[in-house]
């Protein structure tokens, strides 16, 4: 999940730098990622749901909205459907008991050393 983390404030900072061929990058990873999840990891302990439903079921959408926001080159689309990724992956956490992990909106740039801006 850390690398989800990662690629869900990369996300971020692409769509706010309206970087759409990045933005749409790091999409597809976040989808690869999340594939991963359902096929290494289709069950989690103390969960009442198996992963191999809930990703599916709290990503697909906001996913799909992403790439139509991005398609668009729409930066308040863009926002609306990483805010629903969001509360999705804070969903999974609900319905999995982690709770106790929650994702918000990226407020700062740990990669210093990435420009997010689009090609010149």
């Amino acid at each position: 999940m850390s690398a989800t983390q990662m690629r869900h404030l990369k996300l971020w900072y692409a769509g706010q730098a309206q970087n759409w061929p990045l933005a749409s990058y790091e999409v597809d990873e976040l989808e690869e990622g999340f594939a991963d999840v359902v096929r290494f990891h289709p069950e989690h302990k103390n969960s009442p749901r198996p992963l191999s439903e809930l990703v599916p079921e709290l990503t697909a959408g906001p996913l799909a909205a992403l790439r139509a926001a991005i398609g668009r080159r729409s930066r308040a689309d863009f926002v609306a459907a990483h805010d629903a990724l969001t509360e999705g992956c804070n969903g999974c956490h609900v319905a999995t008991e982690f709770s106790f992990n929650v994702v918000v909106r990226p407020a700062s740039n740990p990669y210093s050393n990435q420009d997010f801006e689009a090609p010149r």
